[in-house]
């Protein structure tokens, strides 16, 4: 059989971690920050860990996950 291609997009926005969990961006910081509390911006900072059902579905995208 031959080898499962990457899909481009994925490789872009998600990494797994050394557990096997999937590391994202934040979302909600592309626009629109004048109307979100300073406390919002502050959390949505860095990466986030997906949850696991989000996690199962991006998983089948990415190489070895």
């Amino acid at each position: 059989m031959p080898k499962m291609k990457t899909k481009s997009g994925a490789k872009k926005r998600f990494k797994l971690t050394a557990s096997g969990k999937v590391r994202a961006g934040q979302a909600g910081k592309r626009h629109g920050m004048i109307k979100r509390t300073n406390k919002q911006l502050r959390n949505q900072r860095g990466t986030t860990i997906l949850a696991s059902q989000d996690a199962k579905t991006v998983r089948k995208f990415l190489p070895n996950g």
